[in-house]
């Protein structure tokens, strides 16, 4: 059997938008996320989060699975929305106190919180004046992060500022397939800046306030870029430079990478770059979340064939990949997740001795690691979801090499709790290892539900 230190930290985590429902009550205000998934055309099947998972309203019940599978921590996300519906003024008690019963109920249960400040969910009056782009977002959310500190930092353990900006950044401004759906990448860049600022804002909101001797961190979806050859290494440093060191560089050390300014010169000359934000960015952090899914291949254009765009853009579409021009994105050999990314455990531990390499005093935690499998009821009422269970065997044995190897990784937490709104997909793609039927609201624990347990209360894989 493979073991874990002692004090490893097992989770699972979730996000607002994705299992919480209520849309509109209670005084929550609109997210750009309703807006984008009410907006036809733009989510699988016109599926929307208004009822989600029915989260916010079955709160005991989920609590009790988390009790039941015997989990440390539960990472989740406050809907910045639903504590303060236009992203600045006084609170929306009633979204407070929501998640003061969730983190009551956790520690009732002898569970870790874990809040997430923002998984995506901008209040939309903020994106009518701007949004990410422009700087008063980045003003708003450390507002937003020193009332959440007031409200809750006594109780949580650990806070996380962002969940993978490069999502926010990327995906929402430049390449437009997530909310709010812009394409314009001068902006996104300008996103990058914003929330980077506004993550280091936030920290130093957050140690303003009770939650001063909580543990502060940050979630970046690094990707772990390799080339086809040797030949292919400036394309690795360009989508390392946008991708990675876009985050890696000011919230770590306090700069950004001189050739990423020179790599987007001809998009923009980052003069939203104020003096002081690079040092503002850069706070220090006692854990760096993790994001890991599959490795990322690249090659250097050729300029003459057809070019690849295995990352899930249409070539000719918006991309998510600025000044990336020259750089294909190359498939990968199988076996795929039903999101059609290959599954490569040893990307995870190559990325973790990086980081480890790169920032030697830093811990690590593995925020969110999953595969989406197209799982079955069999009649006798089991799902049995070999698939994942062997990607979770695959990827958490990755970690253990990677800790073997030197890493400090202090924790690992499924993604996903239970079946939930997976975004531009809607219901279409299932990540959890608790099945949720979206038309009754039934949960059903998942084979790979009932196996985490045993690995959590082990504290090792079997075999």
């Amino acid at each position: 059997m493979t073991a874990f230190p002692d004090t490893f930290l097992w989770g699972t985590a979730t996000a607002a938008y994705q299992v919480e429902g209520a849309w509109n009550e209670d005084g929550r205000g609109p997210s750009i996320w309703d807006t984008f998934s009410h907006t036809p055309g733009l989510v699988t099947n016109g599926d929307t989060g208004d009822v989600a998972c029915d989260h916010y309203h079955r709160l005991e019940e989920d609590l009790d699975i988390l009790s039941a599978l015997g989990v440390g921590a539960y990472r989740f996300s406050i809907s910045w929305p639903r504590v303060q519906p236009g992203g600045q003024g006084p609170v929306n008690r009633a979204g407070v106190d929501f998640y003061s019963r969730l983190v009551d109920g956790l520690l009732a249960r002898d569970i870790a919180p874990v809040a997430t400040l923002y998984h995506w969910d901008l209040p939309q009056e903020l994106e009518d004046a701007g949004g990410w782009p422009v700087r008063d977002t980045a003003l708003r959310f450390a507002e937003y992060a020193r009332l959440m500190g007031e409200a809750l930092g006594d109780r949580v353990a650990t806070w996380i500022t962002l969940n993978e900006p490069w999502c926010s950044a990327y995906l929402g401004y430049a390449s437009g397939v997530h909310a709010p759906a812009r394409t314009e990448p001068a902006a996104a860049l300008a996103a990058v800046h914003h929330l980077n600022l506004g993550h280091g804002l936030a920290v130093q909101a957050l140690r303003s306030t009770a939650a001063r001797d909580a543990r502060m961190s940050v979630t970046l979806n690094l990707h772990h870029v390799r080339g086809v050859s040797e030949r292919d290494a400036d394309a690795v440093r360009r989508a390392d430079a946008l991708s990675n060191r876009a985050f890696l560089g000011p919230m770590l050390e306090g700069a950004y990478p001189r050739d990423l300014i020179a790599d987007t010169a001809s998009v923009t000359d980052w003069s939203f770059v104020l003096d002081g934000d690079e040092a503002a960015a850069c706070q220090p952090l006692d854990v760096l979340g993790v994001n890991y899914y599959n490795p990322t291949l690249v090659r250097q254009w050729d300029g003459a064939s057809a070019r690849e765009t295995a990352d899930g853009h249409q070539d000719g579409a918006a991309s998510p990949w600025i000044a990336c021009e020259d750089v294909e994105f190359v498939k990968q050999p199988g076996p795929y997740t039903e999101m059609g990314w290959n599954i490569d455990e040893t990307g995870l531990t190559e990325l973790l001795v990086r980081l480890h390499r790169d920032y030697p005093d830093l811990p690590l935690m593995i925020t969110e690691n999953g595969a989406a499998f197209p799982d079955e009821v069999d009649a006798d009422g089991r799902i049995r979801d070999e698939r994942r269970v062997d990607y979770l065997n695959r990827h958490l044995t990755a970690v253990t090499e990677a800790i073997t190897a030197g890493a400090d990784v202090r924790g690992y937490f499924v993604w996903s709790l239970m079946d939930n709104f997976e975004w531009a997909h809607g219901y279409a793609k299932r990540f959890g290892i608790v099945r949720v039927d979206h038309d009754t609201q039934l949960r059903t624990w998942k084979d790979s539900a009932h196996w985490y347990r045993d690995v959590v209360a082990a504290n090792k894989l079997p075999g």
